[in-house]
């Protein structure tokens, strides 16, 4: 891959994507592409470039799909999830009292595991919902990882990170050396492909977004843009949780932490504090990668 070849590649990435790759991580995109430009019967990347220069789509969903981090597991951290069960959930129970409906958002639900996590706390919770109509909406930039996300199918390897035993034999079926999420757990969810970078006001607004661990791929501008928008998509008593490697300190006065909740904050009064606004050259467009 020639040093022009790379650059045009950073740039693609990131306007399509959202990812900010540094100078050095050449070695990072070869890793990636070579295997997709082999697979597509390229020479090497420099052919892939063509392609993409060329306005191939389907070559450009490969080569942002492939660059997409999918790391995730069930109650990944566990922190956010204690969270939701002590905190999130007493105070929105209380509040949507009268109105006895939920929204929750997981901005980047990689392959299902942080929506499928959610989903079983709040079936933990069913004797303080009953009647309660309750929406888990689940995003994601990469379409192959939101299909397996949808089968709800599992390796013994994935359901043994991070997922109590009980839990695995409360709400999953095992076929051969599978393990599928039982429909009723399947049927709370509606899975959906949104970039990031693009426009998601058609959501509507929720209670609760998780957008954890992917934020952490983009340029402080592109976060600055990203927070300013989920404010507007947020409740005014909701919540907001993030990664526990990711802030809105000096980003952004539309969401303030809590205190003694390590990743969970809340929107401000708009009329209180303005978001500060993005910095010059800051990308016009958002994405949604996984790594939740």
């Amino acid at each position: 891959m020639t040093p022009t070849e790379y650059e045009y590649l950073r740039k693609f990435l990131k306007e399509n994507s959202g990812l900010d790759l540094s100078a050095d991580k050449q070695y990072l995109i070869e890793s990636r592409l070579l295997p997709l430009a082999r697979k597509a019967g390229l020479a090497g990347i420099g052919e892939l470039v063509q392609k993409l220069q060329g306005g191939a789509r389907t070559v450009i969903t490969d080569v942002v799909e492939a660059m997409t981090t999918n790391e995730t597991f069930f109650f990944r951290d566990k922190v956010p999830f204690d969270h939701f069960r002590d905190t999130i959930m007493p105070e929105i129970i209380k509040a949507r009292a009268a109105r006895r409906s939920i929204r929750i958002w997981c901005a980047a639900g990689s392959t299902g595991q942080e929506p499928y996590s959610l989903a079983m706390c709040l079936k933990e919770m069913s004797a303080a919902l009953t009647g309660w109509r309750i929406e888990i909406i689940a995003t994601d930039l990469s379409q192959e990882v939101l299909e397996k996300a949808k089968a709800g199918i599992y390796s013994q390897f994935e359901v043994q990170r991070g997922l109590p035993i009980q839990m695995l034999m409360k709400y999953f079926k095992q076929t051969g050396e599978t393990w599928q999420v039982n429909p009723e757990l399947r049927a709370m969810i509606q899975h959906r492909q949104l970039n990031l970078l693009h426009d998601f006001a058609q959501l509507g607004t929720f209670d609760v977004i998780f957008c954890r661990n992917v934020l952490i791929y983009f340029d402080q501008d592109t976060k600055i843009n990203i927070f300013n928008r989920l404010a507007r998509q947020i409740e005014p008593d909701g919540f907001l949780v993030l990664g526990a490697a990711e802030t809105v300190v000096g980003l952004t006065d539309t969401f303030r932490p809590i205190p003694e909740r390590r990743g969970l904050y809340k929107p401000n009064d708009p009329r209180a504090a303005a978001p500060k606004p993005a910095l010059a050259g800051a990308a016009p467009r958002l994405a949604a990668m996984a790594g939740r």
